[in-house]
This record gives C-alpha cells, sequence and structure tokens, in this order.
C-alpha cells in the first residue's frame, strides 16, 4: 500500500484539506473483493484525514494514472449551470464529496475504468442531444439504474437460466455448489453504500448476464451494448444476499422462502 501523503507532501492548494475521519467500512466483505487493493490503500487515505478526493488519488495504480483516466477533484469543481455527466466528460474530472456514496463511486471507476468510461460517455451523449430535462428519459434512466444499482454475472448456463426464470430454488439450492464457478460484480454505488451501511436481505442488484466465464467477456459484452440495448433495460434482479457465501442466514434453505424478497416470475 502506498504511504499515506502528509500535508507538505500534498499540492499547496490541497494542504490544509484534511476532513473529519472517514465511516468504519468492513473491507473483509465478499461484495467488495473486486475493488481491492485500491478499496484498502484509499480508505487509509480517507481515514486518516484526506478528503475523498485526494484519497481515492493516492491509491490510483500507476496503470490508471498511464492510461490518463479522469481525476477526481472536489465538488467544488462541479459548476451548477453544468451537468454531472457532461463534467466528466468534458473536463476529464470527477467531482466528488467526501461521503460514501462518491468513495465508492470513485473506487468503481479504479475498478472497472472502461465500463464507467462507457456508461459516461453514453449520459453525455445523451445530454448534448436532449438536455437535461426535469426526466432523464429511458437511455438515461436506464444507465443511472446500473451505474447506481447494478452488477455483472458471470455463471453457467445452468444459474444465469435459473435467474432469467426466476426460479430462486434452483439458483441458490438445486445447484448451489455451481456458485464456486460464477462471479457476481457489484458496479453499483449506491448499492455498495447500502451493503457498508444496512445490509438487508431485500437489496437487489440490477444484473447484466455474461455468457462465459473466463476473462472479462460479460464486461466486453457490455463495452458493446448500444444506446437502444440500454434504453431497454436488460436487467434482471438479484437479492444480493441470497448469493452463496455472502450472507450467513442464507445458509439456511427457509432464507429464500421470503416471496417478498424472492419474488415469483410475473405471469
Amino acid at each position: 500500500m502506498r504511504a499515506l501523503p502528509d500535508n507538505s507532501q500534498l499540492p499547496p492548494a490541497a494542504q490544509g484539506l484534511r476532513r473529519a475521519a472517514a465511516p468504519p467500512v468492513d473491507v473483509t466483505r465478499p461484495w467488495l473483493a473486486h475493488l481491492r487493493p485500491a478499496l484498502d490503500g484509499a480508505l487509509a487515505a480517507w481515514q486518516a484525514g484526506l478528503p475523498v478526493a485526494l484519497a481515492l488519488s493516492s491509491a490510483m495504480p500507476a496503470t490508471a494514472r498511464a492510461a490518463k483516466l479522469p481525476r477526481f477533484v472536489s465538488q467544488s469543481a462541479l459548476r451548477e449551470s453544468e451537468a454531472y455527466e457532461a463534467f466528466i466528460h468534458r473536463s476529464g474530472r470527477i467531482p466528488t464529496r467526501d461521503n460514501l456514496h462518491d468513495f465508492f463511486n470513485g473506487l468503481v471507476w479504479l475498478a472497472q475504468p472502461a465500463l464507467k468510461q462507457r456508461l459516461n460517455a453514453l449520459q453525455a451523449a445523451e445530454i448534448s442531444r436532449a438536455g437535461v430535462g426535469q426526466q432523464r428519459g429511458p437511455l438515461r434512466d436506464a444507465l443511472t439504474l446500473f451505474d447506481e444499482n447494478g452488477a455483472l454475472f458471470a455463471a453457467p448456463a445452468v444459474l444465469r437460466q435459473a435467474l432469467q426464470a426466476r426460479d430462486w430454488h434452483a439458483l441458490f439450492i438445486t445447484h448451489r455448489a455451481r456458485w464456486a464457478e460464477a462471479r457476481l460484480t457489484i458496479i453499483g454505488h449506491a448499492l455498495l453504500e447500502k451493503l457498508a451501511t444496512a445490509p438487508r436481505k431485500a437489496l437487489t442488484a440490477h444484473v447484466l448476464v455474461g455468457n462465459v466465464l473466463a476473462g472479462d467477456a460479460p464486461l466486453a459484452d457490455v463495452l458493446t451494448m448500444s444506446a437502444a440495448d440500454w434504453a431497454a433495460k436488460p436487467f434482471l434482479p438479484l437479492p444480493v444476499l441470497g448469493v452463496p457465501g455472502w450472507w450467513p442466514a442464507n445458509e439456511a434453505p427457509a432464507f429464500y422462502r421470503d416471496a417478498a424478497v424472492f419474488r415469483p416470475p410475473r405471469r
């Protein structure tokens, strides 16, 4: 982990910008595994008193800096007259507040830069075409939904089919052993925030399903989705605390009998 900068090592404009310590985050939770090691470094920097934008920057891998990814800046950099997504696309800067919501957003940027850039480019293009307006419209609504609560799911066919059928018994009990071959990657930073602060049974991801397990094939599929594909909201609901190994209570089959959470398919 990179050593934490003290004030003398920070740029002059950043010196003296220390903040209150970050809230506690259990970094051992399985849904956070894909965000490490940047999670460890950024959290330590934030807990040491740095603003979130600087804490995230201190944990940015050298490869990310070389790729000239958008950099994290204070929320004050965002002008009131400009939409958040348009600002990022134009300036290459991500306005960041000192809270868990923006902290997890930054970590997903570090972990999934190509995906976040694709979402941002689609948002910015739609804002340029249609303006902001009082309603986002179907495309921006779908992009925002995934950005806040989405996940990527790579799994064997038997699990994908069970999820598509909302056959929760088959997904989580009959074929439970096949989860060892699956990978659920949470993208939504609002969902990550809720899991960190108030995990509860009903928390549900809007999932995009991959067809194969090797490498980043599900991500590659997502990066080629068109604006029309996104606007159709091709998501499947998945209560994330039902994932085997993610929550102790789901070891009991009765956990999945809660029809208010594990809802039967619509007829």
